[in-house]
């Protein structure tokens, strides 16, 4: 239902339903609870030493607060984690910005990825179009829980380095392999092989127990536990007119007018699910194909293999949005003002941008690929000419108003968990 009342001298005829729980797949607590466990347990990483909490952790909005992640291999967590030593230290940034997990559980969610690499379809005749193809294992409930498999077989964010242990190994071989070694350790494991069997009415023994089950049960803790629907932007919605402040209703009127930032964070989700290019400032590895001569990111052309779709991203959704810097799919810019400077003149922002913007945790043996897109002149002008965004001109206090509405965007219940830390968590 669109809210009629009034605003200004302008009816708010654009502006969202409410967001509430009916938006919302019903997940199982005691599925969650499991879920719970294990997205905070290094158990499902091929060397045992990464958990999904290391780049998806409270503390930083269910990101990790840099610009690029240090997955496995590294050690500690969020802007602190280090790209570990010897043998073991990490060989390649992860090349894109770790997302928030807000509200993941959402009906109207049919994309998800930087470049929609994964989707709703029956492309393949299993509910999803995804990297494993007609590879999927049967019985997921949800998109998230499809989401929730691959991390854990990326060589760089949780399996680990080709003949390190046998999950890698097994993904190497093809991406569907590691999921049932991984499978046996959790239903082996005496803490969640009963739980496992306890929570999911469609297996009887520990040995019924498959990668599907560890996937739906990280998807119900994930949409359980980062549901956001109480910000002060939501209570306005549903009515209560006083829930913003004067400046936050100016952004308001702003960004759903002359700044047109609803021309892609639209409707209760606050994104299109479609693709945009914005003119980012490029760097670290990029997320390469094979048949890529140099190190590059061109995006949703990754998956769709069309031309137009270079250099296009995810609008990403909002909620908690103050809360989950730095921002852009590189993580390129460190708060909100300058990503929202980048949206009103991403030329002249892009002309202005430098490496310190970007929060990376110095890598010596990386230092010369962070940045090295920069010294190909003919990338450079492909990815400045690829922009979707028209230039807006806002005042100083225009931007501070819209910069106040997104924090308005901040659930208020966001520090008071259902589930939150376990006592047991080591980073």
């Amino acid at each position: 239902m669109v809210v009629l009342f009034w605003v200004g001298a302008a009816a708010a005829q654009d502006l969202p339903r409410p967001l509430t729980d009916d938006e919302f797949i019903s997940f199982d607590m005691k599925q969650a609870a499991v879920g719970h466990q294990l997205f905070y347990d290094p158990i499902l990483s091929g060397n045992r030493n990464i958990t999904c909490a290391h780049c998806h952790h409270p503390d930083f909005g269910t990101s990790d607060g840099l610009s690029l992640g240090i997955g496995e291999g590294g050690q500690g967590l969020g802007p602190d984690r280090t790209p570990g030593t010897g043998a073991d230290r990490i060989r390649k940034r992860i090349p894109r910005n770790s997302p928030g997990l807000w509200n993941l559980g959402a009906k109207e969610i049919h994309t998800v990825f930087h470049d929609g690499r994964l989707s709703i379809s029956n492309v393949y005749g299993n509910s999803f179009n995804s990297p494993a193809q007609e590879w999927l294992p049967e019985g997921l409930n949800s998109l998230l829980a499809a989401q929730a498999l691959f991390p854990l077989t990326s060589q760089f964010e949780m399996a680990g380095n080709v003949a390190e242990n046998e999950v890698t190994g097994a993904v190497h071989d093809r991406i569907d392999k590691g999921w049932p070694i991984l499978a046996k350790r959790v239903r082996t494991d005496p803490r969640y092989g009963p739980a496992i069997v306890a929570a999911f009415d469609e297996i009887e023994t520990t040995e019924d127990i498959t990668i599907t089950q560890i996937a739906n049960a990280l998807a119900a803790f994930m949409a359980i536990e980062w549901r956001s629907t109480d910000s002060p932007f939501d209570h306005y919605l549903a009515g209560e007119t006083n829930a913003l402040s004067p400046a936050q209703l100016d952004g308001m009127i702003l960004f759903y007018g002359k700044a047109r930032c609803s021309t892609c964070h639209t409707g209760p989700l606050m994104s299109d699910q479609k693709f945009h290019a914005l003119g980012l400032p490029p760097f670290g590895p990029g997320r390469t194909r094979q048949w890529d001569p140099f190190v590059r990111d061109v995006g949703r052309m990754g998956e769709s293999n069309r031309l137009e779709d270079a250099y296009r991203f995810r609008t990403p959704m909002l909620r908690n949005v103050a809360l989950t810097a730095p921002y852009g799919h590189n993580g390129a810019f460190p708060d909100l003002e300058s990503v929202i400077r980048h949206h009103l003149n991403p030329q002249a922002s892009l002309d202005n941008w430098s490496p310190e913007m970007a929060t990376l945790p110095e890598v010596p043996w990386l230092q010369k690929t962070d940045f090295l897109v920069w010294d190909d002149d003919y990338e450079m002008e492909r990815q400045r000419k690829k922009n979707d965004i028209v230039p807006v001109q806002l005042t100083e206090l225009e931007i501070q108003n819209l910069i106040a509405f997104l924090h308005s965007l901040t659930g208020i219940s966001v520090g008071s968990l259902k589930f939150g830390v376990p006592k047991g968590f080591i980073p």
